[in-house]
């Protein structure tokens, strides 16, 4: 079934989040993979609980003292390769079918966003260096509204914006919570679970599970 829109998270999502720590894995040592992780974990940790308190600060922000600690979890990672890890979260790879899967959906008449916690600078550059800016209406960051998903305002920009019901939006989002919070608030929702998590949050399940954006398109 074809949709009116379809707006995407961007980090994890388009945008591989541990490609920054993988392109610097043989200065990184043996614990790459464990300071990825961490780092992930605690700039979605401190976007939620910013929310919560009301304490909005932007998501690059959050992504510098996110590094901060993982790299002191890590004693075995290098602290003087904070500089190098941030400039290479600007350039983050995008997915190998992300590109192709976007040119076809904006083909089909689709109108195609990116919905996500990054900054406005954070996500133009990823954008640009993934060469996706051609095919993308909007971009939304919640710097908008000062809060993190999955508060309802976030997905309401979306829905003020281009003047859609919710359930004209397919939202594609590889974070369950993320997928969780956007069906609450109506959207269609597609969970891309990339890394075969278990399932979560049954009480708002996504309205389809794929391993990957490829079957979006019309034909695949």
């Amino acid at each position: 079934m074809q949709y009116a829109a379809y707006v995407f998270d961007a980090y994890g999502t388009l945008f591989d989040v541990h490609a920054a720590v993988r392109r610097h894995a043989d200065r990184i040592g043996p614990d790459g993979q464990l300071l990825s992780e961490i780092w992930r974990a605690k700039q979605l940790e401190y976007s939620w609980v910013r929310t919560l308190m009301g304490a909005y600060a932007d998501f690059w922000q959050l992504t510098e003292q996110a590094l901060d600690f993982a790299l002191r979890k890590v004693p075995s990672a290098d602290p003087g390769l904070k500089a190098t890890l941030l400039d290479a979260y600007w350039r983050l790879d995008c997915y190998p079918e992300v590109p192709a899967v976007l040119k076809v959906l904006k083909a089909s008449g689709a109108k195609l966003a990116i919905l996500s916690n990054g900054s406005p600078k954070m996500l133009e550059a990823a954008v640009k260096s993934a060469a996706l800016d051609q095919v993308l209406d909007d971009i939304y960051s919640v710097d908008t509204v000062r809060r993190f998903k999955t508060d309802p305002s976030v997905y309401d920009m979306v829905t003020t914006g281009w003047r859609l019901y919710p359930s004209a939006v397919s939202f594609q989002s590889s974070n369950r919570w993320d997928i969780a919070g956007a069906t609450k608030f109506g959207f269609r929702t597609v969970w891309i679970n990339r890394s075969n998590q278990p399932e979560e949050y049954r009480d708002f399940p996504p309205a389809l599970i794929l391993p990957s954006l490829e079957a979006l398109a019309p034909g695949n």
